[in-house]
């Protein structure tokens, strides 16, 4: 069961950029959830997906310490989910869906974050345990977040 959990259900199993294909996952899935379900619904699987993702984490590193292996994506889905809550949070309190590009942003501000590791989402990374591993991507999916709010309101405040 952890182990599905973990790789998201295969996702993470993909070849070339496991990652990346998790976060279009989460991209994909949490951008229905919210359209469809609405934004609580978001709310709570991102909760489910953080709590559930420290507890496989745990698991499936509990005999290797130090390891960050590259099909875990569980921590992707919950850092992208967190990154879109900033922009569905945005449109929700307008009562409408997020729209494009918040879920486009939120995804490549997300990867970008998650790729270089910055300030805190890199000291999470050094950590090298399984709470690390969760961490940087809640953190990059946290500053991703901000980020998608600052770039829409530079559009808005310049552009539009």
């Amino acid at each position: 069961m952890t182990r599905q959990i973990s790789t998201f259900f295969g996702i993470g199993l993909l070849p070339w950029a496991p990652g990346t294909w998790g976060s279009l996952a989460a991209l994909i899935l949490g951008w229905g959830i919210e359209r469809y379900l609405g934004f609580w619904p978001l709310v709570i699987a991102t909760l489910i997906a953080t709590v559930v993702g420290f507890w496989a984490c745990k698991a499936e590193l509990a005999d290797r310490p130090g390891d960050d292996p590259s099909e875990i994506v569980i921590d992707e889905v919950a850092g992208m989910w967190l990154a879109m809550l900033f922009p569905a949070a945005a449109f929700w309190s307008k009562d409408m869906s997020m729209v494009w590009p918040g879920p486009i942003a939120a995804f490549l501000f997300f990867r970008l974050f998650d790729i270089k590791k910055p300030w805190l989402v890199g000291r999470a990374d050094r950590r090298h345990d399984s709470i690390g591993v969760m961490l940087d991507d809640l953190w990059a999916g946290v500053f991703a977040g901000i980020a998608t709010i600052i770039a829409a309101a530079l559009y808005h405040i310049f552009l539009f």
